[in-house]
């Protein structure tokens, strides 16, 4: 997805003696923390143009570095260009304020960096990972929800960051759904942004690497295994009872159509002429279709669990915990399934959990690590050119904490009470 770009050589060049500057101005202005660490790369919009308001600031481009007065800037492109007002900034621009801007009616913290790719302008946030946390665990989890669910959102948008590194691309997440919501300062609260410095520098791990840090709305009262869902087998992403996730829309009905269920199949490459039924043929233990049988008026085909998955959530459907009654489709929770139930980790929190025994227990065999720690991760991102913060003592970015397994309440009776009436809500 990330093609190379005119000038980039003149980009990578450029960046480093930016990234310095940049760094000994953070340095001045007292905006850098000793606890602030990864300088990550958030695209915000691919367009051909947009407008960035912000106060005094450099501008840091292809052609050197000056300083700017306040104002609104009109961003467009041009043929290998990006220009500023009309007027040329070369393949690529940098605004660099001390304040941060404010871009599509949202405000940022840290730098707007605008690259010109294949006629369009990829407008990305440079920001501390930890400034990043502040405007992400907002748009995923209320404020009204319980501490420990906030830390443990915090931890899991830390741990996704991390495994969305990518070095070799131009950007290493998206503001997304694709990638996590990432809404900037502009949804920052007290309580997101408490949550994020009780947790700072904290991480689940597997093997010594950041884990695949999914998680979701709500399970519907179970749990599902990243094998049903996406077909990869992963150890500790599996299914798991989740009695407590209880929502406002934890039960749903939908009707489908056969012609809807045709034009799903077709966007899977399969043609069976007029739909004529939809049966789940084997269930599994979280309650979601293994297999699904549709047979046409020209043939029938039978789709196994991540096809499923595909057809049912693309034909609307909030979650694939589901059973059928004709047309109509019966269902519980929200999301994917797989990993940490956002609603399920409030009823534990409301039952006294706190954040290490609601990630053991949806993640069962990780570990809460310092990032640092994680197979000489800090080393890596350094050589691979990430900038750190603080660019030295590690005591001051690891806070003290050592890499240790997560400990959660095996043992529950409200737990192990409710789970059989969590199975005894399956859709079969």
């Amino acid at each position: 997805m990330n093609k190379g770009i005119p000038g980039v050589d003149i980009y990578l060049a450029k960046v480093t003696d930016m990234v310095r500057i940049v760094l000994v101005c953070f340095f001045l202005l007292g905006l850098a923390q000793a606890q602030q660490d990864l300088l990550l790369r958030v695209l915000l919009a691919e367009a051909t143009n947009g407008t960035v308001q912000l106060g005094p600031h450099q501008r840091q481009g292809a052609y050197g570095m000056r300083d700017s007065g306040s104002g609104a800037f009109r961003i467009t492109v041009g043929s290998g260009e990006v220009l500023v007002d009309g007027q040329s900034a070369g393949p690529w621009v940098e605004f660099v304020p001390a304040d941060g801007f404010t871009f599509g009616g949202r405000s940022y913290r840290g730098n707007l960096l605008v690259v010109w790719q294949a006629g369009r302008a990829l407008f990305i946030n440079r920001v501390w990972l930890e400034d990043y946390l502040l405007g992400v665990v907002p748009g995923e989890v209320p404020a009204s929800f319980p501490d420990p669910v906030l830390q443990a959102q915090a931890i899991l948008a830390r741990t996704f960051a991390l495994y969305r590194l990518n070095p070799k691309g131009l950007y290493d997440l998206c503001a997304t759904e694709r990638c996590q919501v990432y809404l900037g300062r502009s949804a920052e609260t007290p309580r997101h942004t408490q949550a994020v410095y009780a947790t700072r520098s904290l991480i689940v791990s597997y093997n010594q690497k950041p884990i695949t840090a999914v998680y979701h709305a709500d399970s519907g009262g179970y749990t599902a295994a990243s094998v049903e869902v996406w077909g990869n087998n992963v150890p500790y992403l599996v299914a798991r009872p989740d009695p407590l996730a209880v929502s406002p829309s934890s039960s749903w009905s939908r009707t489908l159509t056969p012609e809807a269920v045709a034009r799903g199949l077709a966007g899977l490459g399969m043609q069976i002429g007029a739909v004529q039924s939809i049966t789940p043929l084997f269930i599994s233990e979280s309650g979601r279709p293994l297999r699904l049988r549709i047979v046409g008026s020209s043939g029938s085909v039978e789709l196994d669990a991540p096809q499923s998955t595909r057809l049912l959530r693309g034909l609307g459907l909030p979650s694939t915990r589901v059973r059928f009654d004709g047309w109509q489709v019966f269902g519980q929770g929200s999301g994917h399934g797989v990993g940490m139930s956002q609603w399920g980790a409030r009823g534990l929190a409301l039952q006294g959990w706190d954040f290490r025994q609601i990630l053991g227990y949806y993640y069962p065999g990780t570990f809460l690590s310092s990032f640092e720690v994680v197979a000489g991760l800090r080393e890596q991102l350094r050589l691979a050119g990430y900038p750190l913060w603080p660019l030295d003592g590690a005591d001051a970015f690891s806070g003290g904490f050592k890499l240790h397994r997560i400990k959660w309440h095996e043992a529950r009776s409200l737990l192990g009470a409710r789970a059989s009436a969590g199975e005894g809500q399956r859709g079969d």
